[in-house]
């Protein structure tokens, strides 16, 4: 059976998302659990980042109990290195971190190492995105780059992981004007559905349903339709 996806909207690696992940842990079934930490999407901002998201991503699971192994996926070279693809080949969860959404799908589709990922949900293993990662486990992402223009609009809308069929991410959903949200979400492609989720808050599901942990709110938009959801509420995609 295929593993859950969880989409966390910011908090990554924080004591505030440790219960969730402490659950997340228990839910593979493993005494241990291997995790493996992709913090690609840090780094287009230098080096100096990219070290210290590993290094609280090691930290973080380490003291939940689980034996931890850093990719060093920086670039899109690093992402057909077998070492990495055997790496999420025996990780219980995967999970990628914040950054740079549109350069983290561009450095894993169309790898080894993207593939393995695919692979490893397949099997069983739990695969978590937080902001950017969120982004890019579902299947479309939009692009804020302004391309000369003085507002980002209309938006660019690329194609994505796809491990959640028919959805988008909007992460850090409460830190940003409502209205600017709106606007995102009605720019998405027709038919989908776009999930918004607020900082120190994610959502864990499979086959479509997803269950809503965390201090705040999920927001689903289907065309100009928005309804919300707390902690212990499900929805559908």
């Amino acid at each position: 059976m295929p593993g859950s996806v969880a989409l966390v909207g910011a908090g990554e690696f924080l004591p505030s998302m440790g219960e969730f992940d402490l659950g997340l842990l228990s839910a593979t079934g493993r005494s241990r659990p291997r995790v493996a930490i992709l913090a690609t999407a840090s780094f287009p901002d230098g080096e100096e980042v990219y070290q210290r998201w590993v290094a609280m991503g090691v930290e973080h699971f380490g003291r939940l109990g689980a034996e931890v192994e850093p990719l060093f996926v920086r670039e899109r070279s690093d992402a057909d290195d077998e070492a990495h693809v055997q790496a999420i080949g025996e990780a219980d969860l995967v999970y990628l971190s914040g950054g740079k959404p549109g350069y983290l799908a561009t450095v894993l589709e169309h790898s080894s190492v993207g593939r393995a990922l695919v692979e490893a949900h397949a099997r069983g293993a739990i695969v978590v995105g937080c902001s950017a990662g969120a982004m890019v486990l579902a299947e479309r992402q939009f692009d804020f780059r302004f391309r000369g223009r003085p507002i980002p609009w209309p938006l660019r809308w690329r194609r994505s992981l796809g491990f959640i069929p028919g959805a988008a991410v909007i992460p850090h959903y409460d830190a940003w004007p409502e209205p600017f949200c709106a606007l995102v979400a009605l720019q998405a492609p027709r038919g989908g559905t776009v999930i918004g989720i607020d900082e120190d808050t994610a959502t864990v599901g499979r086959d479509g349903s997803f269950q809503v942990h965390g201090r705040g709110r999920v927001t689903i938009w289907r065309g100009r339709n928005r309804e919300r959801f707390r902690a212990g509420e499900v929805f559908r995609v």
